[in-house]
């Protein structure tokens, strides 16, 4: 189904039954999420009630910015998890680059998600656009824009946008819960260094955390992003003495589940275009989540 269809009613019927019968390869929680986001109207219109009757002659259109069923997973194993006329959002596997790198063009949550705007065709004018990153190592929800608009407005309230994450740590922090603030330099490419006192190539960054569980070697740690830095949660778990596990630069090298032990589990923002505010959860990985076993 493609954006902003009119259809032409035949006979009387109610509105989610001509939906249903119209588009089947929507589902019906799809078609009742159109109409609560006004995504429908009759004769021009929006309708949010499943059952207003609808004549012969009427003409039924479903608005760009409807959500459209989330399709599954595509290339280098990304899943959608919601997808309309202005954003999508996924969730992005460990391993994979959000955007390219020198080294990495093709192998990029952004190439594939352009691919998928496009259907394949290359001469098609579609796009997406990024809004944000995470580590290549780093696994979880991400948000891409649809046009320039939709990322102007989601990049101008990014501080707005509550993150939170989940990190799989060895050992544990020293309160089991607190708020990390220090000042970040991130002059080096490679590392970013933590000092307490601003300088002159120094941001401010806090992130508030607590223990959800701990067990003799690791703790899962769930961490909220007051600001955004590079390496932010990285650095300041490392210097509370309790690194993320598998991560060889700000930690000691374990990593007993052959990747990087954080994940981007939930993301809370605004809808550019309806205003309506947006949930999205993602479970601790089947990897991640059996350290209290190892």
């Amino acid at each position: 189904m493609s954006a902003s269809q009119q259809v032409t009613v035949q006979q009387p019927a109610e509105l989610l039954k001509f939906l249903l019968a119209t588009w089947p390869e929507a589902k019906r929680k799809t078609l009742q999420n159109w109409l609560k986001f006004r995504q429908v109207s009759v004769n021009g219109v929006a309708v949010t009630k499943f059952n207003h009757p609808l004549s012969r002659g009427d003409i039924v259109a479903i608005g760009k910015s409807a959500p459209s069923a989330p399709a599954g997973k595509i290339g280098a194993g990304i899943r959608i998890r919601h997808e309309d006329g202005h954003l999508i959002v996924i969730e992005k596997p460990s391993g994979l680059l959000s955007m390219a790198s020198e080294r990495e063009r093709d192998r990029t949550a952004y190439a594939q998600l352009m691919h998928h705007a496009r259907r394949g065709d290359p001469k098609s004018r579609e796009r997406v656009f990024i809004v944000h990153r995470l580590d290549k190592e780093t696994s979880g929800l991400m948000v891409f824009a649809r046009s320039e608009e939709a990322k102007r407005f989601l990049q101008d309230h990014w501080d707005q946008t509550k993150k939170r994450y989940l990190a799989v740590t060895t050992g544990r922090p020293r309160a089991e819960s607190g708020r990390y603030e220090t000042h970040l330099d991130e002059s080096d490419p490679l590392r970013v260094r933590s000092l307490p006192k601003p300088g002159n190539k120094t941001r401010h960054a806090v992130t508030e955390y607590r223990v959800i569980q701990s067990c003799e070697r690791h703790s899962l740690v769930e961490l909220t992003l007051v600001t955004g830095r590079r390496h932010q949660i990285r650095v300041h778990l490392a210097g509370d003495g309790c690194p993320i596990i598998g991560d060889e630069r700000y930690g000691n090298g374990s990593n007993p589940a052959g990747r990087l032990g954080l994940h981007s589990a939930s993301l809370e923002f605004r809808h550019p275009v309806t205003k309506q505010q947006l949930r999205f959860e993602s479970p601790l990985p089947p990897e991640l989540a059996k350290f209290d076993r190892w």
